[in-house]
């Protein structure tokens, strides 16, 4: 792994020891964080790259994959990686919103009297792993927006932080679709990463059923903190993007966008709705954060490539035609990297 070059040090950067202790770090992050989860975690390499990259840059997460893909077991193991606090919530058709966010109880105090007190529902850790979010209906759903969007509850008529640094994780099943409530386009595009998990190969899932028939594995040491994971996601936003890699990137979200100047006939024919403006910010964040963990500290147009699929995955809408075609979502996105050119400074 090749060594980033130093920030320069003067007065119009006064983090710059904060900066370069970070950027160290991030040079090892990736193996040192990849070590502790294959103790518990085999294989699905490409899964925690994705969750690392979110987690980096302070982005949600929305994990699709079928039961026992080890999902909650990936996330929780992260969660420890980072020394964070933890919540699971189960989405099921009868959770309420009160169940995530919390309630007003009444207590007896002390005196005799009576008041109401606020109990904190799980929403209040670090990360929160969503399990099975489209079971749930959108009222429940829509409890996640504020938090996700504002980092903050609003109950009992007061609005309440929740605590730094705040991921939310969630699941959905592709297989079972009956009773499930799809989440509207707003609530999908909180989510940073639409990360897919496939099954694992053969040799990896012989070495899932040893290791899980055998005794205990080794424990999980904590690498990093949430202190560290705050400043991250401010080194994160300080590393450089040339303009003509910034403009690949908004020019690979506005190619998605059918029935618009310039638009590929693919994408007129296939697709209903495009990405938004927020795809071309997490591309280029993205681009930041997998630039660091290859220690390197600029980004180049194979890492807005490499970000394309989990940004765009869950902001472009196939239409009818395309799926009568069997066209999926993940085949227009690589049509659209292979249509969509490099422009260099000086070249066309």
């Amino acid at each position: 792994m090749s060594t980033p070059p130093p920030i320069p040090k003067n007065d119009a950067n006064p983090d710059f020891e904060l900066e370069r202790e970070m950027t160290e770090k991030l040079k090892d992050a990736r193996r040192q964080i990849g070590s502790e989860l294959s103790k518990v975690i085999v294989g699905q390499e490409e899964v925690v790259d994705q969750l690392l990259i979110a987690l980096l840059s302070g982005g949600h997460c929305l994990i699709t994959g079928a039961p026992g893909l080890a999902k909650t077991l990936l996330v929780s193991t992260l969660a420890k990686v980072f020394d964070l606090s933890f919540h699971r919530i189960q989405f099921t058709p009868d959770l309420m919103p009160a169940d995530i966010t919390g309630t007003e109880i009444l207590e007896e105090t002390a005196g005799g009297q009576r008041e109401l007190v606020f109990s904190k529902g799980p929403i209040f850790a670090n990360i929160i792993l969503a399990d099975e979010i489209n079971r749930t209906p959108p009222k429940t759903q829509a409890a996640l927006l504020e938090a996700m969007q504002e980092k903050q509850v609003s109950v009992a008529g007061q609005s309440l932080k929740l605590d730094e640094p705040f991921f939310v994780l969630a699941t959905q099943n592709p297989i079972e679709m009956e009773g499930t409530y799809p989440l509207p386009e707003a609530q999908l595009d909180r989510f940073m990463l639409n990360i897919v998990i496939d099954y694992l190969t053969e040799d990896d899932e012989v070495e899932v059923v040893r290791r899980t028939t055998a005794g205990p594995g080794e424990p999980v040491q904590r690498l990093f903190n949430g202190d560290d994971l705050i400043k991250c996601h401010t080194v994160v936003r300080r590393v450089p993007v040339a303009e003509e890699v910034a403009r690949y990137a908004v020019r690979l979200a506005a190619a998605s966008r059918p029935n618009r100047e310039g638009s590929p006939g693919f994408v007129n024919e296939w697709v209903n709705w495009g990405a938004g403006t927020r795809a071309s910010q997490f591309l280029v964040l993205g681009g930041k954060t997998r630039a660091l963990l290859a220690g390197r500290a600029h980004v180049t147009f194979e890492d807005i490539r490499a970000m394309a699929g989990p940004v765009l995955r869950h902001r472009v809408l196939v239409n009818y035609r395309a799926e009568a075609e069997g066209v999926t979502v993940d085949s227009v996105i690589k049509k659209l990297i292979e249509h969509v050119p490099e422009r260099r400074a000086g070249k066309m």
